[in-house]
């Protein structure tokens, strides 16, 4: 069985490239994804797998059910932290 479809990378995750670009650009989002960065890694795993349950009982865009779960690892929540504070910052 081959699974092709599935990305390599969190970076093949086209909507997790977009859920950061937009945070970039709207506060309110941004706010809410630097809350829930900020969160110790147990409680933040709890705080998305109750998003995701939320977003599929919604039938969210599958793009930013993907993007959301991609917060689940550990290190992966820790750099989109750090983009996410670094762009906030940004004098634009």
């Amino acid at each position: 069985m081959t699974m092709t479809s599935n990305p390599r990378t969190y970076g093949e995750v086209d909507g997790f490239i977009d859920m950061l670009l937009a945070a970039c650009e709207d506060k309110a989002m941004r706010d809410t994804l630097e809350i829930l960065l900020s969160q110790p890694d147990e409680v933040r795993r709890g705080m998305v797998h109750r998003l995701l349950d939320h977003c599929r009982g919604r039938e969210a865009p599958k793009k930013l059910v993907e993007a959301i779960g991609c917060l689940l690892d550990d290190a992966v929540a820790e750099k989109a932290y750090e983009v996410i504070y670094h762009c906030s910052r940004d004098p634009r």
